[in-house]
């Protein structure tokens, strides 16, 4: 019961000022009457007009980044897909030293327990410890490129690294890393080995991303003034399912080699196949990225976003 309550989590967030200004200026902006810690969901957004970055055109400022000018033909044809598909594959992005630096690195730090495991399999954060996933993931070339996909100015959230498969049944992001407008969220995976179909390839459906956004109030979570929803997560996934189902959507499985990118929109329904040969690993490595020009929020939790 404590996990529901919104004062436990305005608590916390009162101590983390410096993290959580960032809404401020929005909140002011819209007419929003919030403090730094309150919590924040979309049902505090229901009577402004709604706007969603996918109905933007980006292909023109796309084009004049350096990583599509540097980009082979497949990989241009990917890019310019991105509106109609939500997802972008950026083959051969990082260099196998690259990758074998980031692998060594990992290893070394959970040796020497600089990070650890959270969620059963993940890796949070390790961009805070390790210099190598720092320059990756704010390299200019990426976060330049992924500025102009958003229309806005990407700023990285966090970093998530596995050693083995998500297993995480589909979902989209916006439930999770939640913004106001709609869609200013990007998602970022990296292959750190070749992965094939037994251990758990990234799955994901093309054209998904154009589907309304599922929130709390979607199935029945948004809770009261003081309690946040009372749901269990798996109501969210069996309504993702259900929407799957409805639409007649189709899965694509990502069998990346060592180095490869998946880039995907906010909403794109994504998720990962079941880990099948235990004995081998499939490590791999995932930056988000909000759009400054956005109020940054988990909507699940109703807590506004923590940025360090």
């Amino acid at each position: 019961m404590i996990r529901r309550i919104k004062f436990v989590y305005a608590l916390y967030n009162f101590f983390h000022k410096k993290e959580l200004m960032h809404n401020l200026r929005l909140y002011k902006k819209l007419g929003i009457n919030k403090r730094y810690y309150s919590s924040i969901s979309s049902k505090d957004f229901a009577n402004i007009l709604p706007t969603s970055s996918n109905e933007q055109d980006t292909k023109s400022n796309i084009a004049e980044t350096a990583l599509f000018k540097s980009a082979d033909e497949q990989t241009k044809q990917s890019i310019l897909g991105f509106k109609e598909n939500g997802y972008i594959v950026l083959k051969n992005y990082l260099s196998e030293d690259k990758v074998d630096e980031i692998n060594s690195e990992i290893e070394k730090a959970l040796n020497e327990k600089r990070v650890k495991f959270k969620y059963r399999n993940k890796i949070m954060f390790a961009i805070d410890k390790l210099d190598v996933l720092k320059q990756v993931g704010l390299d200019h070339k990426l976060t330049s490129f992924l500025s102009a996909l958003m229309k806005g100015e990407a700023i990285l959230f966090q970093s998530i690294n596995f050693l083995s498969g998500s297993e995480q049944k589909t979902h989209s992001d916006s439930i999770h890393m939640t913004t106001y407008p709609l869609g200013g969220l990007l998602g970022v995976w990296i292959a750190l080995e070749d992965i094939s179909a037994d251990n758990g390839p990234l799955h994901y459906y093309p054209g998904s991303h154009k589907l309304p956004y599922y929130l709390n109030s979607d199935y029945d979570n948004e809770g009261n003034k003081f309690l946040i929803g009372d749901k269990d997560y798996t109501e969210y996934e069996k309504m993702i399912a259900e929407k799957i189902s409805d639409k007649n959507l189709k899965k694509e499985t990502f069998l990346a080699s060592k180095g490869d990118v998946l880039v995907w929109h906010a909403n794109l329904f994504h998720g990962g196949e079941p880990h099948i040969d235990k004995s081998k690993t499939r490590k791999s490595m995932v930056f988000h990225y909000f759009n400054k020009n956005c109020i940054c929020y988990h909507e699940i939790s109703q807590r506004p976003s923590l940025f360090k």
